[in-house]
């Protein structure tokens, strides 16, 4: 690799963390963080208090940035939760001959569409295969977490506990370009509630006999049936995702038939007036992302 390129990797790293994104790098050439695993630490160094792992060691220090990037070509990893970023990460199918398997930018597009909002106008980067970031800057009120596959397909996000390779970074594939928007807009409300855990349930009906969990299930499709009917323009499909979400642990400990929830948040999604086939896609994604997360039962029933 050329001084230039190497330079412009420093560059790269500096530019992030004067948006006051924390960096640390990356193998060149590649996606996979340098730093050393915790089986291998020594306990020296960074690490003399103990194991940091590169999102602990991310910084927006210059000093340690340019110390670090002085010694190779690293590529530029941003530590997204520490940098109070969500980025949503729009990837493409991996047979892309296929004219039938829509790309992850598609598919939220026609989320945003269904939603009542255009595709949000805020930081974006092309991937070296072909796909998107959108970054947006993170709410103060709740901690996300990465999601793979929850907003649909080839639509994943990074947050805490993620990481997205920044632009002017290198692969074999090609190189990770910064397309539009100087800045990162706040994420949206809507794709927030959709982000958003499913609340838990108390700990009371985990502890109650059979008959009365059943119970306590069928009062959370009551309550989550009203909240989809009377979702507002803008947020319905969202109400609709976070109910089948919430009721699908119900489904998967036996609680509640899937039919029955399938079709009661069916009837409430169109009462608020969503198509059918709108509702139809939401539930399935949702259900079988909630059944398929909440396998094991509560540990004290």
């Amino acid at each position: 690799m050329t001084h230039d390129a190497h330079s412009a990797l420093l560059r790269a790293a500096l530019d992030a963390a004067e948006r006051g994104w924390h960096v640390f790098p990356l193998r060149p050439g590649t996606k996979r963080p340098v730093l050393h695993g915790e089986q291998a630490c020594t306990g020296t160094g960074e690490c003399a208090s103990g194991h940091r792992k590169w999102e602990q060691r991310a910084t927006t220090d210059p000093d340690r940035i340019r110390a670090a990037w002085s010694s190779a070509p690293f590529n530029v990893g941003i530590a997204t939760g520490p940098s109070g970023l969500v980025v949503v990460d729009l990837d493409v199918p991996k047979d892309k001959g296929s004219s039938d398997a829509p790309s992850g930018a598609a598919t939220f597009g026609a989320l945003c569409e269904r939603a009542g909002h255009p595709v949000p106008d805020t930081y974006r980067t092309r991937t070296a295969s072909g796909g998107g970031h959108l970054y947006f800057t993170a709410p103060d009120s709740i901690r996300l977490a990465n999601t793979a596959g929850t907003i649909g397909e080839l639509v994943d996000t990074r947050a805490w506990g993620g990481y997205v390779v920044a632009a002017g970074s290198r692969t074999p594939a090609g190189t990770y370009e910064a397309l539009c928007g100087s800045v990162a807009a706040p994420l949206p409300s809507w794709l927030q509630s959709i982000l958003e855990p499913a609340p838990r349930a108390s700990q009371a009906p985990s502890l109650a006999v059979a008959g009365q969990s059943r119970r306590y299930a069928e009062v959370a499709l009551t309550a989550e049936m009203r909240n989809v009917a009377t979702a507002q323009l803008g947020s319905r499909e969202a109400a609709l995702f976070r109910a089948a979400r919430a009721l699908g642990r119900f489904v998967a400990w036996g609680d509640l038939p899937r039919h029955v929830v399938e079709q009661a948040l069916q009837e409430a999604g169109e009462a608020a007036g969503l198509t059918v086939a709108e509702c139809r896609s939401t539930l399935r994604s949702a259900l079988n992302w909630s059944i398929t997360h909440n396998q094991g039962r509560r540990q004290a029933a």
